[in-house]
């Protein structure tokens, strides 16, 4: 969307003239406003008579959009942001911005959380744009889902180098998942190492169930917590954050029956500790 200025004025009040404030307001935001192909224009920047102010709705997001369809969009999410609000947080949450990013092209746009990752897990996490997805997603989602992994940075060196974790699973009052053997939920891992130093382990994880906290208390089983949770038992933060993060989702899109695979890079404080 291209709009030739006519009379001096303040970007905002000339953008105001063309759609809804809080439409403007979205654009600059998300730095998709150009003056005369310059970019990172402020609300209070002065436009003049012979200006071009022009939307670019392709530079819209600060998310990491991984893929994006019809029907869906997946995002690499990062650690530190909710997946959704839980009742406190309402703009910080990863379900708040693709939801603007959403509304940005389409002011109608809805969106649907599918499924969740922990606050301070980072990678791949979809989303639906319409009931109809987010329904077939939720009520076949063990089918659906083919492939689930993570890269998970560990304390200390595992025992073996590949193995499989299965147990039963439950949570106490306090929200603290732990092993049972009496009820609970069944819960499998499979890991393998990839790369170890004299104190960390990067370990590729596989899950054949999805567990609150699963791969956090199977690593702690092991003996080798995740960097960074002190609440699953560990001493250690070399990178400032949980050594968790979903780098591969494999699954059949419910609509078009395709196979979509996406996969995400580790971040770049994984890899640093095994340089």
């Amino acid at each position: 969307m291209k709009y030739n200025v006519k009379q001096e004025m303040l970007l905002l009040d000339f953008l105001m003239i063309h759609m809804s404030r809080k439409q403007a307001k979205l654009y600059l935001k998300y730095k998709q406003v150009y003056c005369n192909q310059m970019a990172n224009i402020t609300h209070d920047y002065v436009v003049k008579p012979g200006d071009v102010v022009e939307i670019k709705k392709e530079q819209a997001s600060p998310l990491d959009i991984l893929y994006e369809d019809n029907d869906c969009v997946i995002i690499n999410k990062p650690s530190g942001l909710l997946s959704m609000s839980g009742g406190g947080e309402k703009e910080k949450t990863a379900y708040h911005l693709v939801s603007t990013y959403l509304k940005t092209k389409d002011k109608n746009a809805r969106n649907f959380i599918v499924h969740r990752l922990d606050r301070d897990t980072s990678g791949i996490l979809l989303f639906a744009k319409n009931e109809k997805m987010k329904n077939l997603l939720q009520n076949d989602w063990n089918n659906l889902v083919i492939q689930r992994g993570y890269i998970a940075i560990v304390e200390g060196k595992l025992k073996q180098d590949k193995g499989t974790i299965k147990n039963y699973l439950d949570e106490s009052k306090t929200q603290q998942v732990y092993i049972t053997k009496k009820g609970g939920k069944l819960a499998v891992t499979h890991y393998r190492v990839l790369k170890t130093n004299n104190k960390q382990s990067m370990v590729e994880v596989y899950l054949d169930t999805g567990r609150k906290n699963q791969i956090r208390v199977h690593m702690q089983s092991l003996g080798n917590s995740i960097v960074g949770d002190k609440k699953y038992g560990a001493n250690t933060n070399p990178i400032q954050r949980l050594g968790l993060h979903c780098h591969d989702f494999l699954f059949t899109h419910p609509i078009t029956k395709k196979k979509i695979h996406i996969q995400c890079d580790s971040p770049k404080n994984f890899t640093d500790l095994f340089k």
